[in-house]
């Protein structure tokens, strides 16, 4: 089968740089459902893992998909069958010094994070991580933003979650190796779909005379239903370390909070838990600025932008409904505030401005299953961030609801789940919220070199949860 990519998709696959990869990345720690295993055997075995997601690749057909280019530029890339897909070659394995800690487990995702995918092969990699201390195993899953729409193709990473411990059985269907198509055949189909869309031919001839054929203008005009209706009208961000020029290599911090925590706040305040959650990341990023020795003014701003999945909270501040859109908006983080009580004033405002401005982009396939979606929101939150000018923002916060119950990957209990999502061009940090049973993990990500005290980013998170707490006596 042989579909061309759409505008968006072919803008992301050619938005991709050395230091710049932009794949989504999920981590997700399991540990045996017997709470004291006597084996001492892993809760998760490469072998077992290999099975379960060989089993549910049909449910993500565009995981045996690779990219190839049309020859003389004549039109956008088609996915095509890998006639060589090798399952082994993108589910790997890998061990820290047993026992491992959290912090080596964070230095190997934070180095996997760092390579790009390879390009000649379908656009994802899953790794097992084994060696953790307590019997735990880990799974570190990236995969290209021009795989994951959220409308056709959903992240791998939500298609082998399960309800219960006992997975549930899918038949893969039988899948045979296809022919792929030659360079003739690739040409004379971009010939024929041309020939039936005069108005992409013109696009393409256009753009000929320049050797290449240019996508980020037809992706422009294909996403506008993404796109805030401020961007236009939006002044540069403001001066901020959090632009900085990035490397190759990357760090990772991950942060957990209890979800019980929120709530409290935006029970205090009548807030909503989104805002309750920026309040906290914004008095992070104001202790981590001070520590920095940045002078702050209480007009002092950082802006984000803030694609968030859209629904509707029940009375926990939860969200069982099924997400239906992914929405983005610019808001401007009052970090310069010393009280925290006007800092999560100042962002209650603001979100309610900005839903009557935010653009939103289809998700309708993101409830499928077994209803856990945050991997594949954060993708489409990524496409939704990477449609704003650069310099119209200083850092990307992505926050995607999860299930409140346990969920399970190949009968092994999930623990913790982390984003990590891609660092934008000049964006030195990046930071993946999602919450799950009755917890909140963050993820941040970040350049090696331009952000070397990312730790004391995270540590902050607890320091600014304490002061919201504080202030909710």
């Amino acid at each position: 089968m042989i579909t061309t990519l759409t505008p968006q998709d072919a803008s992301f696959y050619r938005l991709e740089s050395s230091s710049n990869p932009i794949h989504i990345g999920s981590l997700a720690i399991v540990g045996s459902t017997d709470p004291a295993p006597e084996s001492g055997e892993p809760a998760l075995d490469y072998d077992r893992l290999v099975d379960l997601v060989e089993a549910r690749l049909s449910l993500v057909p565009r995981y045996r998909r690779k990219v190839r280019e049309i020859p003389f530029a004549l039109g956008r890339p088609v996915w095509v069958e890998d006639s060589a897909f090798d399952i082994t070659y993108h589910v790997r394995r890998s061990a820290l010094p047993d026992p491992g800690t959290d912090e080596q487990l964070h230095d190997l995702v934070a180095r996997l994070a760092s390579r790009p995918l390879d390009q000649s092969r379908p656009l994802w990699e899953m790794y097992l991580i084994e060696g953790l201390a307590d019997g735990r195993t880990a799974i570190f899953t990236k995969t290209h933003s021009a795989l994951v729409d959220g409308e056709t193709a959903l992240e791998i990473g939500h298609v082998i979650l399960d309800s219960s411990a006992s997975p549930r059985g899918f038949a893969d269907g039988a899948w045979n190796a296809p022919r792929e198509p030659n360079e003739v055949e690739l040409f004379l189909g971009a010939v024929t779909y041309l020939a039936a869309q005069p108005r992409e031919a013109l696009e393409v001839f256009r753009h000929a005379s320049a050797g290449a054929f240019a996508v980020i203008g037809t992706a422009g005009r294909a996403v506008d239903s993404v796109v805030s209706a401020v961007r236009a009208a939006t002044t540069g961000a403001p001066d901020s370390p959090l632009n900085a020029k990035t490397s190759r290599n990357r760090r990772l911090a991950v942060v957990q909070t209890d979800l019980d925590d929120y709530r409290k706040i935006r029970e205090r305040f009548g807030c909503s838990t989104n805002d309750a959650i920026l309040a906290v990341v914004t008095g992070a990023l104001r202790n981590w600025l001070l520590s920095r020795g940045e002078a702050l003014i209480e007009s002092t701003v950082l802006r984000a932008v803030v694609p968030m999945s859209v629904y509707v909270e029940d009375a926990d501040g939860l969200a069982p409904q099924p997400v239906s859109e992914v929405s983005s908006f610019l808001i401007d983080l009052p970090v310069g505030e010393p009280n925290p009580v006007m800092r999560l004033s100042h962002i209650s405002h603001a979100t309610e401005a900005n839903s009557k401005q935010r653009r939103s982009v289809r998700a309708r396939t993101l409830v499928h299953l077994a209803g856990f979606a945050p991997a594949s929101l954060h993708a489409m939150s990524v496409r939704a961030a990477s449609t704003f000018a650069e310099h119209t923002f200083n850092l990307v916060i992505t926050n995607a609801p999860g299930p409140q119950t346990p969920m399970f990957i190949g009968g092994a209990r999930m623990l913790e789940m982390y984003p990590v999502s891609p660092l934008l061009r000049n964006q030195a940090s990046s930071i993946g919220i999602t919450s799950y049973d009755g917890r909140v993990f963050y993820g941040l990500n970040a350049d090696r070199d331009a952000m070397a005290d990312i730790g004391v980013l995270a540590a902050s998170v607890h320091e600014s949860m304490e002061e919201m707490l504080g202030a909710c006596i």
